[in-house]
């Protein structure tokens, strides 16, 4: 059983959601992003989503855009990235890492080299953004056989063909995009989330975690209800340029409070 199934399976038997939260691996320093990924995890992080700079991400709002032109400014590469995780592993081998991303570096890297190295420095998934499943299958082939998962995004649009495809390929969660947009843009609709989780749940026995609209313990709180995940990242990134150098004290504290909101009874967080 993989990281990320195991760590699913557990918080399943305890009652609880997962919590994954995002930064962009790098920002605001390359110095800085280990230690950021342990403040995420001691203020409550499941799973780490960590972010690999990109020049065009076409999926992403104006904060986290600008959170990859600061790390690609100081020359953070995939690479880079992924020496970060093996890093953080020195002292963490419990916490999933998950690289979300672009095809583009991976392709650079050339697949079958990407999914050596990530494996060997403890990454747990792979999300790539652009990679719709119809192309996403030798990928898909090259990490399973390395033990790692492979997870894909769905939309509000998302047909019931590509569901199908989705639920075939799809490794360790699949990940609901709740909004029409980009991150960091609009107000979640809870009762439309619950709708399109259920029926995605049609589809796969992967748990579904929601993200893209997601700010506080609030919203958080609303959709952990309705899913079996919740995903936040750009009011994280937010944090971490607002607070400077406090960032890892300032990230662990914001996300134990969204931990706080989701564990809290229903009526505490409405």
């Amino acid at each position: 059983m993989s990281r990320i199934a195991a760590t699913f399976a557990a918080l399943k038997a305890q009652g609880r959601k997962a919590l994954i939260p995002f930064i962009t691996a790098g920002d605001p320093n390359p110095a800085m992003a280990v230690p950021l990924m342990h403040a995420l995890v001691a203020g409550g992080a499941d799973v780490i989503e960590l972010g690999v700079p990109f020049s065009d991400p076409m999926a992403d709002g104006p904060v986290i855009q600008r959170a990859s032109e600061r790390a690609l400014a100081q020359g953070v590469t995939l690479m880079q990235v992924i020496e970060f995780v093996k890093e953080f592993r020195k002292t963490n081998n419990a916490t999933p890492v998950v690289l979300m991303g672009y095809a583009n570096p991976i392709e650079a890297m050339g697949v079958a080299r990407f999914a050596d190295v990530a494996q060997g420095a403890g990454v747990d998934g792979v999300l790539v953004v652009d990679y719709p499943p119809e192309e996403a299958q030798p990928l898909v082939k090259l990490l399973d056989a390395r033990g790692l998962d492979t997870i894909f995004l769905l939309s509000p649009t998302t047909r019931d063909a590509r569901l199908e495809q989705v639920g075939k390929l799809g490794r360790g969660y699949l990940y609901y995009v709740s909004l029409k947009g980009v991150t960091g843009a609009g107000n979640i609709d809870t009762v439309e989330v619950a709708r399109r989780v259920d029926h995605i749940k049609k589809f796969t026995t992967l748990p579904v975690g929601v993200g893209f609209g997601i700010r506080d313990a609030a919203s958080a709180k609303r959709v952990a209800a309705v899913a079996d995940a919740v995903v936040i990242g750009s009011r994280l990134v937010q944090e971490i340029i607002d607070a400077g150098d406090d960032a890892p004290a300032r990230l662990q504290a914001l996300l134990a409070g969204i931990r706080a909101g989701m564990d809290s009874p229903m009526d505490a967080a409405a």
